[in-house]
């Protein structure tokens, strides 16, 4: 059971964070950047979901043991 919970939420988070950088880069593209530009910034939104991500379940890891 532990292991699914844990595998659904990784996909979740996962999930999250790819719709976060496709959202960054659209407003990019719409904003007037170039299409490297777009994807840096997307890059950027995808890691920086991951890293509050992280940073939050190490947290709650801390807190709960």
């Amino acid at each position: 059971m532990t292991t699914a919970l844990i595998l659904l939420t990784t996909g979740l988070i996962l999930v999250i964070a790819l719709l976060g950088a496709a959202a960054a880069g659209k407003i990019a593209r719409l904003d007037g950047a170039t299409y490297p530009t777009a994807l840096t910034r997307a890059a950027i939104a995808f890691t920086a979901v991951l890293t509050l991500t992280i940073a939050a379940a190490s947290i709650y890891t801390t807190l709960l043991t």
